[in-house]
């Protein structure tokens, strides 16, 4: 019986909260409405809170209450866990009430609210760099504030996830033998945060990349590309003593050397090779300037021939008329 009548009233309990929503949903009473919107956002039911109060921006402007609905619905969205929303609401009360006491929290909450909207590593990075401005916009606003000592580490870990997200993308190139790419990749993650944890790793990943773009090069590049993977592993020699990344590195030098030396013998017999090709190529050329150098006194003295020829039969065509005596012997 006991149950029965707990259950009951909760019934009637939840029926009155309901019937008091749709009541002050309906109304146009501000004052009902903003009252209705704080006992729900007091009771911590944040959906009909923040309903309720995106009702009020209108109906409060430029009264007191306007800052409360404000302040209250970014802090309704931040408990709802919408943090874009909250975030937009906390920057938009900093902004417009710079001078309130409130402005200060407002402002450290709207960072905070992209610190929380920030997804894994692997994600999406947008709210990331978002929050990273934000806390550090917070930090230049309020240097001396309470809220400043934890920023800074809120940023490196921020910092982290872009670091070690870029980190990612170019062992993913190295993974796939997109040892080139891979190589530019990971130069661009020390470029991008020189402060970077993960620099030995990322020193070794570009020499492996270095290396099998040198091992497995056509024979143009080679001779380049073993010559920048070995001043790397001297790189790395100089960077990185007494560590496992330089064991590395003067293992792969001796293969790199190695290699070198064979390439070095491969060039000789290429370019006696390409130095007879080019003797063939040339002989060729002189031999067909001398056919075209017979082709030409050939055709210059079939011309010759034709003219000779065509002046003999105009002769024969048109003989020379008599002359005629310019006087006459007379007869006796």
């Amino acid at each position: 019986m006991k149950k029965i009548f707990t259950l009951l009233v909760l019934v009637f309990l939840v029926s009155a909260c309901n019937k008091q929503y749709d009541v002050a949903m309906k109304s146009a009473d501000k004052a009902l409405i903003l009252k209705t919107a704080n006992d729900y956002f007091a009771d911590k039911k944040w959906t009909q809170a923040i309903a309720l109060y995106e009702r009020l921006p209108n109906l409060v402007a430029g009264t007191d209450d306007a800052k409360t609905v404000i302040f209250n619905t970014a802090y309704a969205n931040y408990y709802d866990k919408q943090y874009r929303i909250a975030a937009h609401h906390f920057k938009n009360y900093s902004v417009t009430f710079p001078d309130d006491q409130k402005a200060e929290e407002a402002a450290y909450m709207s960072a905070l609210c992209y610190y929380n909207g920030s997804l894994d590593y692997n994600l999406d990075q947008a709210n990331t760099e978002s929050a990273i401005n934000e806390l550090q916009n917070f930090l230049n606003r309020y240097p001396d504030s309470e809220r400043s000592k934890n920023i800074n580490e809120l940023i490196d870990e921020l910092t982290y996830k872009l670091e070690f997200k870029a980190y990612e993308n170019a062992r993913h190139y190295y993974k796939i033998a997109e040892y080139k790419a891979a190589d530019v990749s990971f130069e661009n993650v020390l470029a991008d945060f020189p402060s970077t944890k993960l620099r030995s790793t990322i020193y070794e990943y570009i020499l492996r990349s270095k290396y099998e773009l040198a091992m497995n090069s056509v024979y143009d590049k080679k001779e380049e590309r073993l010559e920048s993977a070995l001043a790397y592993t001297r790189f790395i020699e100089k960077e990185l003593p007494d560590s496992s990344q330089l064991k590395t590195a003067l293992n792969l030098r001796e293969k790199l050397q190695s290699e070198s030396v064979q390439f070095q013998k491969t060039k000789v017999l290429v370019e006696k090779e390409q130095a007879k090709i080019k003797e063939k190529q040339l002989e060729m050329e002189l031999e067909m300037e001398r056919h075209e150098a017979e082709k030409e006194q050939a055709k210059t003295k079939a011309k010759v021939l034709r003219g000779k020829h065509s002046k003999e039969e105009q002769t024969l065509e048109n003989p020379s008329p008599e002359v005629e005596g310019t006087f006459k012997i007379q007869r006796n």
